[in-house]
């Protein structure tokens, strides 16, 4: 089975929303749904440097106060995900989309009626109280 480290990012704005990435219809996993923000962990990267260079590749956004929330794995079509989740606090800088057909800002209520990675979904849900406040 193949492996695979990715570290992500739960971008959460004052009204508790998440900002999620509509992949494109190509994207080499989970074509088509939406789903956080983040990538693949490089060879002698951290995790923390990890998130911290694929947000600022897929979004234009230098991360401040990121904070590591869980690590959690999971199984999907042949590849075991090691996925690092790290959360923060948006501080109304511009976004720029680099990577994925879309961006949209959501509340956990309307993540229910999106095609979502079930990963993320489960994430973004643990992750809540970060949101509260």
């Amino acid at each position: 089975m193949t492996s695979r480290h990715v570290a992500v990012l739960i971008l959460y704005d004052g009204q508790g929303r998440i900002l999620l990435q509509h992949r494109t219809s190509d994207a080499p996993s989970f074509p088509d749904y939406w789903g956080l923000f983040g990538g693949g962990i490089e060879q002698g990267e951290t995790p923390e440097r990890a998130v911290k260079r694929e947000i600022l590749e897929e979004l234009s956004y230098q991360l401040r106060s990121v904070r590591r929330i869980t690590g959690r794995q999971f199984v999907d079509g042949g590849v075991e995900y090691t996925t690092h989740v790290f959360v923060e606090k948006y501080d109304g800088s511009p976004l720029l989309l680099g990577e994925g057909q879309g961006m949209k800002w959501l509340s956990l209520e309307q993540m229910a009626d999106i095609e979502m990675i079930d990963h993320d979904r489960e994430v973004v849900l643990a992750a809540a109280i970060y949101m509260i406040g």
